[in-house]
């Protein structure tokens, strides 16, 4: 075999380690993310109790990072002690070299059976949990598979001097193998991938004992750098657990440094021949050895997490993101709900804007024209959060009911930012010109204008009902209001053009202004109404009213007037 074609085949099969992680993990995140978060959640009472729940809820999962966010979201909203989440952590650490003990015997020759029997239950099934559980059948014999290609690609490679040289190298170095493995940890965003390449090259002979060794504990510092990373903007509160985590592996990786030759002598004569049992033994053998030592000071960690990360004052962004829950990214359903009640948050936002907004436009103060213009920005930087954990959410495996619930959520946030830029850029506008003007409303029209808010006031609060219970009497009710909203329109542009034969000076004075404002109220309305729509087509009854949904389409889909 020619060096480019063991290359190849090399990345080949730690792509397909990779891959073959990652569909264990979302397979039983899918058939059973509910079941283990709610045994963690329970487990939590007491630190023994927790570090047993991190212990079997990683076992199945096979994953410590996606525990670390879960358990981090947990702290974040106070639901679990910090104690208890370090305690969960330490639990999980040595959950996640379960498998690699398993994977350890010579049951490679299994992968052809686990793919075909993930094959046929996914086939033969359409009942999600079952589908996840199949997925991480398929999972679990790619990763024998790909196991098992290392494993020729290694005996390939051990004639060759360069590399035998290199891999020496690090054996000398175990500094320099600590910091590749580190990074390589962080790029493949998975430890158990890294130890299972450790295990296989060791086990062809190409990696001397000290090399095998110092990569471990690499891979085991980088598999904590990875949740530290992925928290990184969240609330302290979350951000303790993963950097608890990170400076327990890392005190662990440089206690161990300097006795590495002759801790790997000892694995030596514990995994006898086989070389790559000395790998597990070393990557289980730490992270046991870590909780021991390190579950009884979990409170004093706690403490001093605290003092390193104290809790932020409380924010003075009202409308931050509340329900963005990184750590249900890996079930569809379960984040597509946060984005739900985000967005209903969102909507709130919006609303407030909207009630806020009259008084900016009768009276003659600037300061409430700036407040709703500021609240607009808000509200900008909610529809952006939004959207890109959307964005997250679609790069997993969607059933039809979540793409559907997907695209519902994505439209009613975009006409929401829509409706926050009418009310910024079009109404505030309207009424920086009314007061820089020194206008004033006649009491007719001003009636108008507030009758008219009311009507677009209750409608918001029916569209934010419809999005959140997709009931479809609320969303007949909602598109029924679509034709006496527009007579509602006409009438109030009829009056004002009577005032207006009457020679009302006030009338005269801020006609357009008038107008302008009943029109871009008239505009808020159709974007609201437009959430009934996918409701009532879904129920088979919108095709008798389809004309006159076509004479709204604009208000739904193009984009906001910018001008006055």
């Amino acid at each position: 075999m020619h060096a480019t074609q063991m290359l190849a085949q090399l990345l080949g099969s730690v792509a397909l380690i990779l891959w073959g992680v990652r569909m264990i993990r979302t397979g039983v995140t899918r058939a059973y993310g509910a079941e283990l978060r709610r045994v963690v959640g329970a487990a939590a009472r007491t630190r023994l109790g927790a570090f047993a729940g991190g212990v079997g809820a990683t076992a199945l999962l096979q994953s410590s990072t996606a525990m670390a966010l879960i358990i981090g979201a947990f702290a974040g909203k106070g639901l679990i002690a910090l104690p208890a989440a370090l305690a969960v952590m330490l639990g999980a650490d040595v959950g996640t070299t379960l498998a690699a003990q398993l994977l350890a015997f010579d049951v490679k020759w299994l992968w052809t059976l686990a793919v075909a029997a993930g094959v046929f239950l996914f086939l033969g099934t359409q009942q999600e949990r079952w589908r996840g559980l199949a997925r991480a059948i398929v999972g679990l014999g790619l990763l024998l598979l790909a196991l098992d290609q290392i494993g020729q690609v290694s005996g390939a490679l051990r004639g060759s001097e360069t590399v035998r040289a290199v891999m020496g190298a690090m054996g000398g170095e175990p500094l320099l193998a600590v910091l590749v493995a580190t990074v390589l940890t962080y790029a493949a965003h998975s430890s158990l991938s890294v130890v299972l390449l450790i295990m296989s090259l060791s086990g062809a002979g190409i990696l001397t004992a000290p090399a095998a060794i110092a990569l471990v504990l690499g891979a085991n510092l980088g598999g904590a750098l990875v949740p530290w990373f992925a928290l990184s903007g969240a609330p302290p509160a979350a951000r303790r657990v993963p950097l608890g985590n990170l400076i327990i592996r890392a005190a662990g990786v440089f206690a161990v440094l300097p006795f590495v030759t002759p801790i790997a002598s000892f694995a030596q004569v514990l995994a006898g021949d086989h070389a790559e049992r000395l790998v597990v033994h070393m990557h289980t053998g730490f992270n046991i050895a870590l909780a021991l030592v390190a579950l009884p000071l979990v409170g004093v960690l706690a403490r001093l997490l605290e003092r390193i990360q104290p809790d932020a004052p409380e924010a003075r962004d009202s409308v931050a993101a509340r329900h963005l829950d990184s750590s249900a990214l890996n079930e569809p359903a379960e984040a597509l709900a946060c984005a739900m009640r985000e967005t209903l948050h969102m909507g709130d936002r919006v609303a407030e804007m909207l009630r806020r907004a009259l008084p900016a436009i009768e009276g003659s103060d600037p300061r409430l024209v700036r407040e709703v213009e500021e609240a607009d920005n808000a509200v900008d930087r909610l529809y952006e959060a939004i959207k890109l954990y959307l964005v997250q959410v679609s790069r997993a495996e969607l059933t039809a009911e979540e793409s559907r619930r997907y695209v519902e959520i994505l439209t009613f946030t975009t006409n929401l930012e829509h409706i926050g830029d009418i009310i910024d850029k079009n109404l505030m506008e309207l009424a920086t010109k009314k007061i820089r003007n020194q206008l004033a409303f006649s009491p007719e029209g001003e009636a108008e204008i507030r009758a008219f808010h009311a009507r677009v006031e209750e409608t918001m609060r029916l569209a934010c009902n419809v999005f959140a219970t997709r009931d479809v009497a609320l969303a007949r009710r909602l598109f029924a209001d679509k034709g006496p909203t527009r007579t509602a329109e006409r009438e109030a542009a009829e009056r004002h053009f009577a005032r207006l034969k009457e020679g009302r000076p006030e009338s005269i004075a801020t006609s357009a202004i008038h107008l302008d404002i009943i029109r871009d109220l008239k505009r808020i309305h159709g974007h609201l109404t437009a959430v009934a729509y996918p409701i009532l087509e879904g129920s088979g009854e919108l095709a008798e009213s389809r004309l006159r949904a076509s004479e709204e389409a604009p208000a739904r889909l193009s984009p906001v007037n910018r001008g006055g």
